[in-house]
């Protein structure tokens, strides 16, 4: 791979990861047609647009900030190099792209602000705020016990009742518990990561969750995520009075054998691939409540 070139980027992109961002906003925008019967569809893109943009602010300055402290030169880290790391970009290279999101962020969110208002303009500043803090600062986030819960918050809750509040101002009780779910899942994909280092972020004196509270600790946060939203589902249902949003249940033996082969995986590389997994799970459970949120409109 050539210095600065697209698989460089690529690499400190994270590609995969993206998926975080867009499982959110692809719920909240079903369960407003649901509710509603229409969808600003202009609204939509651009809550989606400004989803990704932060998920690249986080990636990036994950990237370089892992960097810049030494953290990748020490320890016996195994998870996926980073680009700035190992010379592919360098730390300025990065430092303007995250500039550059920043203001495409910032453009994105404009529109959003003009139809919603100061809410809007809140949840943008602290979602940019919570993209630097999770790897920079003096003590990044990243850092702390607190990554996993940050995760949940930005990717689910905020997400998703941000999304309803951006197309509908308003915030509703199955939104904020679609918030919920969602989180939960991207909340056991940092575990994922954060499991999969713990020797190397001992080593280096992160103190994630694994490190301070244990190894049995993570793997049961792992499950309560992972598993967590499929009682939500029904609770959802329910509230909804709409069996279609049952949808994501078909995928709960899928999540069970997930959470085996995290617990029985060997330590090292092959967490990498339960880390796309899960992700992979993430997405596909927006999709199918969001597919059930919309059958459930259109057929009932």
């Amino acid at each position: 791979m050539r210095p600065g070139s697209f698989g460089a980027w690529q690499l400190a992109l994270r590609p995969p990861s993206l998926l975080v961002a867009v499982s959110p906003v692809v719920v909240a925008a079903a369960l407003v047609f649901e509710r509603t019967g229409a969808v600003d569809v202009g609204l939509v893109l651009l809550a989606l647009a400004a989803a990704v943009v932060m998920q690249v602010i986080t990636n990036l300055q994950n990237d370089v900030g892992y960097t810049v402290r030494g953290a990748e030169r020490r320890g016996n880290r195994v998870g996926l190099p980073r680009a700035t790391s190992t010379g592919l970009l360098t730390v300025r290279q990065v430092r303007l792209a995250i500039l550059a999101a920043i203001a495409a962020a910032m453009l994105l969110g404009l529109p959003l602000v003009l139809v919603r208002g100061m809410p809007v303009l809140l949840m943008g500043v602290a979602s940019i705020v919570a993209a630097l803090a999770y790897m920079g600062g003096p003590r990044p986030i990243a850092y702390t016990p607190l990554g996993e819960a940050t995760v949940f918050v930005f990717f689910g809750p905020v997400s998703v009742a941000g999304t309803d509040f951006v197309l509908t101002g308003q915030v509703t009780a199955t939104s904020l518990l679609a918030g919920v779910a969602m989180g939960g899942i991207a909340l056991a994909a940092l575990v994922v990561n954060n499991y999969r280092d713990i020797a190397h972020d001992r080593d280096v004196g992160r103190r994630t969750f694994p490190v301070v509270f244990g190894a049995a600790a993570a793997r049961g946060l792992y499950g309560f995520g992972l598993l967590a939203p499929f009682a939500l589902v029904v609770a959802l249902a329910g509230l909804a009075r709409s069996p279609w949003m049952l949808a994501p249940l078909v995928l709960l033996p899928a999540a069970l054998r997930l959470r085996r082969d995290f617990e029985a995986c060997a330590p090292g590389l092959p967490f990498n691939l339960i880390l796309f997994r899960t992700f992979k799970l993430e997405m596909a459970f927006a999709v199918l409540l969001a597919a059930g949120a919309v059958l459930g409109r259109l057929l009932d």
